[in-house]
């Protein structure tokens, strides 16, 4: 097994703004000024990945091809959550931190309108925030797999699993606290095991010659295998509320106090679900 780190996420960025862990970065525009989108585009990222997969490598960087296109590009790090961050919820991700960057990033940009890519749980918290505050200047919201509809039980992967009532979400968070990256990754990884855990190496032996899968390889399985925890507060209501519940769709989540209303989201709106969400089925 490969152990050393490939060099992943190397695209030129400036942090502008933290608040606890997470910190919003400005990548370093390679057009002039008056060649850009007037429009800046945030990269909200999900809580239990490093966002480094959008700019994977040279050459294979999401963010370093729009870049050369003209955005404007800013991304919205979560960070590591450590053990006093364990009561952190969707909530303060919605209501907090996301609104907190944006203020940031508008007054960095001078701009009343912005546009959202969000990847797996990073879609679900734009998402929320956009049917919680419509009025805000989102003018277009971009979803990489986000899980939002919880309502086939007999799904395959984590949907089946939780839906059996002896899987319980607090024992767990009362025994960690967080939820562990290595369980989150072991969840994914049995779900396809053959695959995960052979497949994937014998795809690698079998192009020990090309130069290019290696590289390709080695950047995204150090990517995979660099695991973050997802804070307690936030795991116990993904499984009880989203995916036992499925309150959002079935309109009964509330968020301090106000109900999360679909039918308010105003933004032009782009739903792909072809991507990597580990959500759909850690453990």
């Amino acid at each position: 097994m490969m152990t050393t780190k490939a060099k992943i996420g190397q695209t030129p960025k400036e942090l502008i703004w933290t608040l606890n862990k997470a910190k919003l970065y400005r990548y370093v525009p390679v057009v002039p000024a008056e060649q850009r989108h007037p429009v800046p585009l945030l990269l909200v990222f999900a809580i239990m990945n490093r966002p480094h997969v959008l700019d994977l490598r040279p050459g294979h960087s999401f963010v370093a091809y729009m870049l050369e296109r003209g955005y404007d590009i800013y991304l919205l790090d979560w960070g590591v959550p450590g053990p006093e961050d364990k009561h952190t919820t969707f909530d303060d991700y919605t209501l907090e931190y996301l609104p907190r960057a944006i203020r940031k990033l508008k007054a960095e940009t001078g701009s009343a309108e912005f546009s959202i890519l969000g990847w797996c749980l990073g879609a679900l918290i734009s998402t929320l925030y956009a049917a919680l505050r419509p009025d805000d200047g989102l003018k277009n919201l971009i979803l990489l797999t986000a899980p939002l509809d919880f309502s086939d039980k007999q799904a395959g992967g984590f949907s089946r699993w939780t839906s059996d009532p002896s899987y319980n979400a607090d024992a767990l968070i009362d025994a960690f606290g967080n939820m562990p990256g290595e369980l989150i990754d072991y969840g994914a990884k049995a779900l396809k095991p053959v695959e995960n855990y052979v497949g994937n190496y014998l795809h690698l032996w079998d192009n020990l010659d090309n130069p290019n899968v290696v590289a390709s390889w080695h950047a995204m399985n150090t990517w995979v295998t660099d695991l973050v925890p997802m804070p307690g507060g936030a795991y116990r209501q993904l499984i009880n509320e989203f995916y036992k519940e499925n309150r959002l769709m079935n309109g009964t989540l509330t968020m301090r106090g106000e109900r999360v209303d679909l039918s308010k989201l105003r933004a032009n709106l782009l739903l792909n679900r072809i991507a990597i969400c580990r959500s759909e089925r850690i453990p």
